[in-house]
């Protein structure tokens, strides 16, 4: 079988990724990252009431046009707390910033800008008609559709959605994921491996990568290499309606590696899998129906490079959520060799220099190495067939922390 260009992959699998139609209604304080799955209209128009944006007097500009005018302070307008009359011809009232502008008044006079003189003030400045009031209103209206559907509420949004008197927001359901790890030799942290045996870690990482993404993970733990038991876990995932089954190990198709062949004798059908890459060349790209699944390799580094590539890009086209932006150029280190076939995912470090970025590649890259990764800001990107790139040339990377060149 001939190896499927990792652009081209990504391609299919997202070809046949459909956004979550499902929603669900939550409160305002657990909405942060969420998608709204219908417009958000406000409740109340903003501000309620014509609102002064300075601390000063309210008055009327046609008293005031000019310096010298003297007018009588009649009261006192602060937040919550507002003036219950009206103001006349050669009236003001004291007024505080958020408070409500008193009838008849159509104006600010900054509080600086006022001589205390006995009984009231004098105009020091001249007025402008509405100088510092904020009319009612100005922000939005009652009914008025202030957040469209689709919008991911950051702090911004979930502020202006409080503002609009909305307790609770209807968001786009998270996809859920259950990630299965399958293998004999696999025990969880925190227990002593015997002579053949050794500790799982995938699921972790690619359970925090999911959930980062916008998914609910389900952990299906670790199923030995028996087709039954990894039968009766793929069950329940397919009973808890999940969105994507991602299993870690046993994809390949050699004498202990049962997932692929169980999830075919199962009803996935299999859309492809071996792709033309390093780490991670035995991918598996399948579905039932309206769940995905994703078979991810082995081994830590793989697993993780597939994770990155695959995986969060199809949680969020599921959760309508934009993709992440990890892509970079900076500039080779050090010389690059001339690649082969594979596509190459080089995991390397970040450095300034001369106020240029610069990826230098780690020594080893073995996929099972953790650690390497773990120090690692990037993966330089080497496409197929690529020539020996120079020291200092342009090269393309995948930021592991997208902010890091921010």
């Amino acid at each position: 079988m001939n190896l499927l260009p990792v652009a081209e992959a990504l391609n299919r699998l997202l070809s046949r990724a459909k956004p979550i139609a499902a929603s669900e209604t939550l409160p305002l304080a657990e909405a942060e990252g969420r998608v709204l799955a219908v417009d958000l209209t406000a409740c109340l128009t903003q501000p309620p009431f014509n609102a002064s944006a300075m601390d000063g007097y309210a008055l009327r500009r046609e008293d005031a046009p000019e310096p010298g005018a003297e007018l009588k302070v009649i009261g006192t307008s602060s937040a919550g707390h507002g003036f219950e009359g009206s103001v006349s011809q050669g009236e003001a009232v004291r007024i505080f910033t958020g408070a409500p502008v008193p009838p008849g008044a159509d104006s600010v006079l900054l509080q600086e800008d006022a001589e205390k003189i006995e009984g009231g003030i004098r105009t020091n400045f001249p007025v402008r008609q509405g100088q510092h009031v904020r009319p009612r209103g100005q922000d939005f209206a009652e009914g008025e559709a202030v957040l469209s559907a689709g919008t991911v509420l950051d702090f911004s949004r979930l502020t202006v959605a409080a503002g609009m008197n909305r307790p609770n927001v209807e968001v786009v359901r998270r996809p859920l994921i259950a990630i299965l790890a399958t293998g004999d030799e696999l025990l969880p942290p925190g227990s002593t491996p015997g002579p053949s045996q050794i500790i799982a870690s995938n699921t972790f990482g690619i359970a925090a990568l999911a959930r980062k993404a916008g998914a609910d993970v389900l952990d299906l733990g670790i199923v030995p290499d028996d087709k039954a038991k990894i039968t009766a876990a793929i069950d329940t995932a397919r009973d808890a309606k999940v969105d994507v089954i991602v299993t870690l190990g046993g994809a390949s198709v050699g004498d202990h590696d049962l997932v692929q062949a169980t999830l075919i004798e199962a009803g996935m059908q299999l859309d492809f899998w071996r792709i033309a890459m390093r780490p991670g060349k035995p991918l598996m790209v399948g579905s039932f129906g309206g769940t995905h699944v994703l078979g991810l390799p082995g081994n830590p580094v793989s697993s993780l490079v597939c994770s990155l590539l695959f995986l969060e890009p199809l949680i969020r086209r599921l959760a309508s959520l934009p993709p992440v932006q990890r892509e970079a150029t900076v500039e080779a280190a050090v010389t690059l060799r001339a690649n082969d076939h594979r596509q190459d995912y080089i995991r390397a470090k970040l450095s300034k220099s001369a106020g240029h970025w610069l990826a230098e590649p780690f020594g080893k890259q073995d996929s099972s190495m953790m650690k390497v990764f773990a120090a690692a800001d990037c993966l330089v990107i080497r496409p197929p067939h690529a020539p020996e790139l120079p020291a200092g040339t342009p090269c393309p990377v995948m930021l592991l922390r997208p902010d890091l060149l921010a």
